[in-house]
């Protein structure tokens, strides 16, 4: 049977060119957001998982659907997140504590939940970072976004070292910025002519680079990449 991956945020632009990405290359793909309705699908290697990422019973049942379904998980691409915006003293405490439970505590809860199936298939998570976790971010997406994305890094680099015995590789994904609504829809022209200034590629990415990043850790020709964090920046990072 084909390799099953499960991927959140399904419903945002890199999510939704992933999920085709995966699906384009034969992968049995359950696709979670908290904006998709479970419904019934012609597809038998397509699933539909209406999912809060905080939600650690959601998370769980979840899980256990994606297993009863498909009776594996291989491969779990965490894409869920939420920018918000500074300076710091305009940050409430609500806004704080809500922006790491849904970038930071939701990666937590998530690996917690797939860690047992992902031993069983020796398999991949892939986690969603930032350029902001690199440079230290910046008012147009705020401190707590920036800081999350930070845990993240050393999340992934820590379940790297936990689940490498259990072949299971952990990966994070540092993508800079990308032609999707979290950025069209936030930003204004001048926002965006300023942010693509900060690009040595002077453009914005597009979700389908992002999501070919994925393809390639989720791949056999990654089979020797764990710890890593892959740069899908254009140039606003140089490793």
């Amino acid at each position: 049977m084909s390799e099953v991956a499960l991927v959140t945020g399904a419903a945002g632009g890199i999510g939704k060119a992933t999920v085709s990405m995966l699906r384009a290359r034969g992968m049995r793909v359950a696709a979670a957001d908290l904006r998709l309705a479970e419904l019934p699908c012609t597809d038998p290697g397509f699933l539909s998982c209406t999912l809060d990422v905080v939600d650690e019973a959601a998370i769980a049942r979840t899980v256990e659907r994606v297993l009863r379904e498909f009776g594996q998980l291989d491969h779990v691409v965490h894409l869920a997140g939420q920018t918000g915006d500074g300076p710091l003293t305009a940050v409430s405490r609500s806004d704080w504590d809500r922006l790491l439970a849904v970038n930071l505590t939701s990666a937590f809860l998530l690996a917690k939940a797939v860690a047992a199936p992902l031993a069983a298939a020796r398999g991949s998570l892939t986690l969603t970072a930032s350029t902001n976790a690199i440079n230290g971010g910046n008012a147009l997406s705020g401190p707590a976004y920036a800081v999350a994305k930070a845990g993240i890094i050393n999340l992934m680099r820590y379940l790297a070292r936990e689940w490498a015995p259990q072949g299971v590789r952990v990966n994070a994904l540092a993508p800079g910025p990308i032609a999707t609504p979290m950025i069209t829809d936030k930003f204004t022209a001048e926002q965006q002519q300023a942010v693509k200034a900060n690009v040595l590629l002077k453009r914005f990415g597009r979700a389908e680079e992002v999501a070919n990043a994925v393809g390639y850790l989720v791949s056999r020709d990654a089979q020797y990449v764990t710890g890593t964090v892959m740069n899908v920046s254009g140039g606003v990072v140089l490793d």
